[in-house]
């Protein structure tokens, strides 16, 4: 051990699942700026801050299993490809989709922090500049690096400000919130069907998750056949939707932002389907027949992540880092798996009240936090290698992330859009949503040899959510 690294403290179990073998879980965050990327001034500002957060100043131990404090060379986790502006303006969506898909082929150094950072100077779609943040997923779940990322930005509107960080607290019990204003008997007769609902809704849910780590699998369809591994390239995608729209879904059917986001990915899913299951000429060309070619009885379910921190949200970076704190920082988060229900449907909304059913169905279950305590005990009684295969026999993941409630900016630099994905995971499709001031970017994160139109997916879930606020409106008109 040399002077400037000191032994820290062990790996949570969480973090030893996710640098388990053959498990290489790492997050991408790419954020578009209105303007070009001075690279001196992200260097400069690592110098300063990045011994103020201990995972990004630590490196894995010999034997992987704890943390060691190191003195970081900040050059070496910055990297600005040289590019040729003229050729690659042409393109540079392209550009920036190839060169993020080839981070998914090169794994991190583990001799040093597992972070590293890109600078693409290009001009896309939406954006001046993009920056690509990379991490492995053993130093933080989606939650904290949002965190983050906020408390390193200022308000476009007041650039001496931090941006507003909101109170959001978990909902009251339902008990309370239902029964409440009601006599005695009442509450108790309805306390007591309230806990045995509960106790038998976890009872099947556990039964699932377990035959889903044995043998239970999900229907082979064209989003998931053909499938190798988590170590295949990976392309990512990113659509920017309307959060007033969902707001308005929200607040007309009374429902979650995460029910309509899961009503919109179910719908989309289904049509997109259905054009693959329609492609008769088996040339990987889509069609956009109306017919119903989807096939009856397909399975196929989410591993819909679950939040399991008591405030949810985003908090303060120092709150988080605090000893024994509530809204602790690392991955403290939990998969519910739910079943899509594939289906071509002419009412738009009816794809939004199944997925608020499901959804309100498995909020009155203790799955998720029991899910993560058996993680915890397998790891720490047997170790990573008897892990269960849950996520191989499911087919997609899905998460869905609060990012800033208003226009932030980098050292001056407004950024326009914020996509956080991951690569790693078995399955060939994985689904993330984050919310940006009025907007929602829905980031999609697949397989191309499985998936090669990704687009096609995202341009379905903004038909869906037409579809579904048309309904609405001309229903209030």
């Amino acid at each position: 051990m040399t002077k400037e690294e000191v032994e820290e403290e062990p790996l949570s179990p969480m973090a030893r699942l996710f640098q388990s073998p053959g498990i290489e879980n790492c997050i991408i965050t790419m954020i578009g700026f209105k303007a070009k990327i001075n690279p001196d001034i992200i260097l400069d500002d690592l110098k300063h801050n990045v011994s103020k957060h201990p995972r990004f100043c630590s490196k894995l131990s010999d034997d992987g299993e704890r943390w060691m404090k190191t003195k970081v060379n900040v050059e070496d986790h910055v990297f600005v490809p040289d590019i040729d502006l003229q050729e690659i303006n042409k393109d540079g969506d392209g550009f920036v989709d190839d060169y993020v898909s080839r981070l998914t082929l090169s794994p991190l150094d583990k001799s040093k922090p597992l972070w590293d950072i890109h600078i693409l100077n290009v001009k896309t779609s939406d954006a001046e500049a993009v920056g690509v943040m990379r991490c492995h997923h053993s130093l933080a779940d989606g939650m904290s690096l949002m965190s983050l990322l906020v408390a390193c930005t200022r308000k476009t509107s007041n650039l001496e400000s931090f941006p507003t960080i909101p109170a959001i607290k978990r909902r009251e019990q339902m008990m309370s919130h239902r029964f409440g204003n009601k006599g005695w008997y009442s509450r108790s007769i309805n306390a007591v069907y309230y806990a045995v609902r509960l106790i038998w809704n976890t009872i099947v849910d556990l039964l699932l998750l377990w035959a889903t780590s044995l043998f239970f699998k999900d229907t082979e369809t064209p989003i998931s056949e053909g499938i190798g591994s988590g170590n295949n390239a990976r392309r990512f995608y990113h659509r920017t939707v309307s959060l007033d729209d969902i707001k308005l879904i929200k607040n007309a059917m009374k429902m979650t932002i995460n029910d309509v986001l899961l009503g919109v990915t179910q719908d989309a899913l289904s049509r997109y389907l259905n054009q693959r299951y329609g492609d008769k000429n088996g040339e990987g060309v889509t069609t956009t027949s109306n017919l119903n070619n989807l096939p009856g009885k397909i399975r196929i379910r989410a591993g819909v992540a679950v939040n399991l921190r008591q405030d949810i949200g985003i908090q303060p970076l120092e709150d988080m880092l605090a000893k024994d704190s509530k809204c602790r920082w690392g991955n403290y988060d939990s998969l519910v798996f739910v079943p899509f229900s594939i289906s071509l449907e002419t009412d738009p909304l009816v794809p939004l009240l199944k997925a608020k059913s499901i959804m309100d169905r498995k909020k009155h279950s203790l799955v998720a936090p029991m899910h993560y305590s058996i993680i915890e005990f397998i790891i720490n009684t047997f170790g990573t290698k008897v892990f269960n295969r849950t996520c191989s026999n499911t087919t997609t993941i899905l998460s869905n992330i609060v990012g800033p409630v208003e226009e932030v900016s980098l050292h001056g630099n407004c950024i326009t859009y914020i996509a956080l994905t991951g690569y790693g995971h078995s399955q060939a499709l994985m689904i993330h949503f984050i919310s940006y001031a009025n907007k929602m970017i829905i980031t999609i994160a697949v397989d191309p040899a499985v998936i090669p139109d990704p687009h096609n997916i995202c341009d379905e879930m903004e038909k869906s959510l037409k579809a579904m606020k048309d309904t609405l409106s001309g229903k209030s008109d």
